[in-house]
């Protein structure tokens, strides 16, 4: 399948490995010693899909991660609260998160229009995300109600990022925009990807929605302290 290959690439390139080698392959890779997508280093990347994880940390880590991981036996929430020191990072916290990705979004109406990310409408938190960003307008006002970013990790694999503004809740434009968007990153010949946390289900019900399902694969990461 083109979302096979797309999918593998994606992975491959983004944490040094895919698929993975048994049930937890700890992989040392030069990525996450590099700035990411937002210009910043991210030491710990990880995907779980059912036959098994990649966690990808940086090459002089890799050794003290994989002991880790003897010493836990396998107990994730062990793995990822003592993960943080094991990289060098004592000072952050391992999140998991759902991951998701589709070859067919749900065929929704098109919400928004393509704009530079520098456009006056777009407000701060979209303006990170450089290029091309994804927003819903009032069609009166002309004010901004809804947006998508675009996390390009790699040429196979860019991550949407969705948010709507609180009085605009409620009339499907989240949905509508990340379906629109997962059909601009698969005309451009990437796999649409989208993360969130495991509480959130009002992110869970956006994804679906828009064509997203969840397949029981998870991310891990860690975050920034504020």
């Amino acid at each position: 399948m083109i979302l096979d290959r797309r999918l593998r690439h994606h992975l491959t390139v983004w944490l040094g490995r895919w698929p993975a080698n048994g049930p937890l392959d700890v992989v040392g890779s030069a990525r996450r010693t590099e700035p990411g997508w937002d210009g910043r280093i991210h030491p710990v990347i990880g995907v779980q899909a059912p036959a098994g994880a990649v966690l990808s940390v940086p090459p002089d880590r890799a050794d003290d991660v994989r002991e880790l991981a003897k010493r836990v036996e396998g107990s994730l929430d062990d793995l990822l609260t003592e993960l943080p020191a094991a990289v060098g990072h004592p000072d952050r916290t391992a999140y998991q998160a759902v991951f998701r990705w589709t070859v067919n979004p749900q065929p929704l109406p098109d919400a928004g229009t393509w704009v530079s990310a520098d456009d006056p409408v777009v407000p701060g938190w979209l303006r990170v995300f450089g290029g091309q960003v994804l927003v819903a307008t009032d069609p009166e006002s002309g004010s901004y109600l809804a947006g998508v970013g675009i996390k390009r990790h790699d040429a196979y694999g860019h991550e949407l990022s969705v948010g709507t503004e609180p009085a605009a809740r409620g009339r499907g434009l989240a949905r509508r925009l990340v379906a629109q968007a997962a059909r601009r990153v698969l005309d451009d010949g990437a796999v649409p990807t989208y993360l969130h946390s495991l509480s959130n289900t009002a992110s869970a019900r956006v994804a679906e929605a828009a064509g997203l399902p969840d397949r029981g694969w998870r991310a891990f990461g860690l975050a920034e302290q504020p």
